[in-house]
């Protein structure tokens, strides 16, 4: 019978108590490859949002049509198609640190050829290329921040590439507003060359970085996998608990204490995982693979992606026409993102994942309904005579928007999905989530004009109001808790019922 005591390397007795203590201190070793892992989130989001504002300046200088426009605004995720069914199999190949550094030299080369921006094909190559970088860097950054975290700071750590996108999207508006100034042929193409620098230094940074343990174990490395836990852990004792429990994930005994052992290929390579999750797969993964893509799909059909890219066009629509002021409010969604999400981090291992999503979706559909109701207004009123009160309504609304969007649905769709596969299955699960994410994000980009434009803008709010209510339905139903758990429990969550009444009693339990 236990009595909740381990004995530690020198045959100290260690209590399960100080253990515990131990997992409950973050760990400035683990923190510190996040933080330099979610560069790449960061320079996304400064890629995606810079767009906003410079489609201003390359319709004026280049003369393109709308449908151009929208044709630049989703290329990127286009692109990023081909590279996320590649990246989850390829990181389990190569490793976590080498995809990066591969997402890193793809954003580098197009951000150079878009700064170049002579002509809109080669805009739209540059951006096809950065699309590239995209597929990666979604796939990659959780991935690896989530096996670097501990259970205690999960949530956290994880959160953080979401985060780092946001804090993108604000630099990227902010660039938008400063060097909207200068001349039109100089501004928007150094807009759009900036991420060239922090990716080529990425690069060089992720050569003095650790691999994920997890990947060191699924090759057979047992010695580096327990070197680098002894760095990201708070104690030997917590290292030595993790990598007995990701022995046993992969399959390996857990008294095996060799550096190299034989480890069957697929495993190493990552191959059989895509056969196991849609050919007859375990009950289990069913749920698992059903709770992941669902959040994803609901992420990005909410519209606030729609919102974000084209907000000078939402707001110029609300009777704002001056370029600076358009610039400028655009700003304001960054800061309301930024500021969520980052709340949403410190909170994540406290309330738990699915709390934060029933109260980020339950927050959108209200916020939805308000613009519906105050764009019909606007749009109806005589053109010059909009009433104030109503576009400074909207303006409000459309931060508040963002807010209860930046709080859950954003960043825990992230944190949720990459820590729920088991480890056989997830870099690819993920990848196979981040294809729908982007089949979605493209349909949603290409088409977010052409649809206001056909039903009114507050046409296309009402219609979002009904998206958002049948995802909090989803998010009720399907989403068992997994804040405090280990990333080797989630088969067990959810493998022990299909009620999420019963996963949820379970989490609540161990947290």
């Amino acid at each position: 019978m236990s009595t909740g005591k381990e004995t530690n390397g020198n045959n100290k007795v260690v209590s399960m108590e100080d253990i515990c203590a131990n997992e409950n201190s973050l760990n400035k070793h683990a923190c510190a490859c996040v933080l330099a892992a979610t560069i790449i989130s960061a320079i996304f989001g400064y890629i995606t949002g810079v767009m906003a504002g410079a489609l201003l300046f390359i319709k004026e200088e280049l003369m393109i049509s709308d449908m151009q426009v929208q044709l630049l605004a989703g290329i990127l995720n286009v692109c990023a198609l081909p590279a996320c069914m590649i990246a989850g199999r390829l990181s389990d190949y190569i490793g976590r640190r080498y995809t990066i550094m591969l997402s890193s030299i793809f954003f580098f080369l197009g951000s150079t050829l878009m700064g170049y921006g002579s002509s809109f094909p080669i805009l739209i190559t540059g951006r096809s290329i950065a699309g590239f970088g995209v597929g990666f860097a979604l796939i990659i950054a959780p991935v690896y921040s989530a096996e670097i975290s501990s259970p205690s700071y999960r949530g956290f750590l994880t959160s953080l590439p979401d985060l780092s996108i946001n804090i993108g999207f604000l630099l990227g508006y902010v660039s938008n507003f400063f060097l909207g100034k200068l001349s039109l042929r100089l501004g928007w193409r150094i807009m759009l060359a900036i991420p060239s620098i922090p990716s080529i230094g990425l690069v060089i940074l992720m050569l003095k970085l650790v691999e994920s343990p997890r990947w060191l174990v699924m090759q057979g490395r047992l010695g580096d996998s327990r070197k680098v836990l002894l760095l990201i852990s708070s104690s030997k004792e917590e290292a030595e608990k993790r990598l007995k429990e990701i022995k046993i994930a992969v399959g390996i005994d857990e008294n095996c204490i060799q550096n190299i052992v034989h480890v069957p290929h697929k495993t190493k390579s990552g191959g059989g995982a895509l056969k196991e999750m849609f050919y007859k797969p375990p009950p289990h993964v069913s749920r698992i693979l059903f709770a992941a893509i669902g959040v994803h799909v609901f992420q990005q059909i909410c519209g606030v992606e729609g919102i974000a890219v084209y907000s000078p066009r939402v707001f110029e629509r609300t009777g704002i026409t001056e370029k600076s002021t358009l610039l400028l409010a655009t700003v304001g969604i960054g800061i309301s993102q930024t500021l969520f999400t980052l709340l949403s981090s410190f909170l994540l291992d406290k309330i738990g994942r699915r709390t934060l999503l029933l109260v980020s979706s339950g927050g959108v559909v209200v916020s939805m309904l308000g613009l519906s109701i105050f764009s019909a207004i606007v749009e109806n009123s005589k053109l010059g005579e909009e009433p104030l009160w109503a576009i400074i309504f909207i303006v409000v609304v459309v931060y508040i928007l963002m807010a209860f969007n930046a709080i859950g649905i954003g960043p825990v769709t992230w944190v949720y999905s990459s820590e729920i596969f088991p480890l056989r299955l997830r870099a690819q699960g993920l990848g196979v989530c981040v294809v729908v994410n982007r089949i979605t994000n493209v349909a949603v980009v290409t088409s977010f004009i052409s649809i206001f434009k056909t039903i009114t803008l507050g046409g296309t709010f009402f219609m979002l109001v009904g998206i958002n209510a049948l995802g909090w339905w989803f998010y009720y139903s399907f989403l068992p808790e997994t804040k405090g758990r280990s990333l080797e429990d989630m088969e067990t969550i959810f493998g022990k019922d299909s009620k999420v009444e019963v996963q949820m009693k379970s989490g609540s339990n161990n947290a």
